[in-house]
């Protein structure tokens, strides 16, 4: 969402980018003098994470309703818009909220389906569950009744059409022209800055970057396995270092079955960054991680555009055919489907994959010769018509 405020606003419009209060946005959009921030609180909804389904369910009916009243006023008060622009999930209390007020308005509403917030629901409550299957219908009825839709994967276009009669146009996660190869200089200084905190080490060995939201749709359980047996494989030689990003509910419990693990090769470490300094630690990388899997199989993680910018290969998890839209194996990086041939992978970085002939050189050799599609690009090329018909 944050990318199309900014496009939009290079565009020449004056943007009205709303989210709520939490992490902060990219520098490029912060410094858009086009673009106003508007904030809402999110309560204290953090617990849901945890106990059984009847207080997930609970709290979230209660997080929906404390938050459907502050987004209808604040949409309500801003200037004038011509467009409403959506990100889902989550459908609730958003897509409604931005239907009735872009018809009171006389705005066009367009939503950018990343996923389907029914089938996120499904991986914790179960696909028969009637908050699932209510959730579905409420997605279906705001997707037939909105102007536009943007998908970030043709399988999500082809199902929304096929379910949902909604015809969406496809616009990949691409990255934008900032990130890429970071200044030597700046590189070496997040090193000493992250060496410093421990995040790192001293010396410079291979490094993993995982940038990761920490929820269920991530495989945790299939990296500790791969740690382990990669760490046995490489217990008193070569090392590695594997660094996860981000913040989520997931993140503690992780860390909690991490420390239980007596790891000695890899250096496994859990860290937030500033927004200036994620994509120089991206672009330092000799190889990027991604355990995504994906609760509908249809979308696509955007972390594989963080990594495509540097020209960084990934190793991803093989979660459903779709995931080719965007990887070829050993070409934008490579697949793995399970602990076994992760694990393969980092033995064989930590070994000297990185140097010529091995697997990961070999990728990025390819991605060399094909640089990236950037989204400012792409979004020119795909998506300016609908927000300009």
């Amino acid at each position: 969402m944050q990318f199309h405020a900014l496009s939009l606003a290079q565009a020449g419009g004056d943007v009205d980018l709303v989210g709520l209060e939490g992490t902060a946005v990219h520098p490029a959009v912060a410094s858009e003098p086009r673009i106003t921030q508007h904030r809402l609180a999110d309560g204290s909804f953090a617990s849901r994470a945890g106990g059984g389904v009847r207080r997930f369910v609970v709290l979230s009916a209660f997080r929906v309703i404390a938050q459907a009243w502050p987004l209808y006023r604040k949409l309500s008060r801003l200037p004038q818009p011509d467009v409403i622009l959506v990100q889902n999930p989550p459908a609730m209390p958003t897509l409604a909220v931005a239907w009735l007020v872009s018809r009171r308005r006389g705005a066009r509403l367009i939503i950018d389906w990343h996923n389907l917030s029914h089938t996120i629901a499904a991986v914790r409550l179960g696909e028969t569950h009637r908050a699932v299957r209510a959730l579905a219908r409420s997605e279906r009825r705001w997707a037939r009744r909105a102007d536009g839709h943007l998908t970030v994967s043709k399988a999500l276009a082809e199902w929304l059409l096929r379910e949902y009669g909604a015809r969406a146009m496809v616009l990949y996660d691409r990255p934008l022209r900032s990130f890429d190869q970071p200044d030597a200089a700046k590189a070496r200084g997040l090193w000493a800055k992250l060496a410093a905190q421990g995040v790192l080490p001293d010396a410079h060995v291979p490094l993993v970057v995982c940038p990761t939201s920490w929820t269920p749709d991530e495989d945790f359980d299939l990296l500790l396995e791969a740690l382990e047996r990669a760490e046995r494989r490489l217990a008193g030689g070569p090392r590695l270092s594997l660094v996860l990003t981000g913040r989520g509910a997931l993140r503690e419990t992780f860390e909690a079955r991490l420390s239980k693990r007596r790891l000695s090769a890899i250096t496994v470490r859990t860290v937030w960054l500033e927004p200036e300094d994620y994509p120089v630690l991206i672009g330092m990388a000799d190889l990027g991680l991604c355990l995504h899997q994906s609760s509908s199989g249809l979308d696509l993680p955007m972390k594989l555009a963080d990594f495509r910018g540097p020209g960084v290969p990934v190793a991803a998890y093989d979660y459903a055919p779709v995931l080719s839209e965007v990887l070829t194996n050993g070409n934008e990086g490579l697949t793995f489907k399970d602990p076994g041939q992760l694990a393969n992978l980092l033995v064989a970085l930590a070994n000297g994959a990185a140097e010529p002939g091995g697997p990961v050189a070999t990728s990025r050799q390819w991605i060399d010769a094909h640089p990236a599609v950037r989204w400012e690009d792409q979004w020119r090329d795909v998506a300016a018509a609908l927000f300009h018909p």
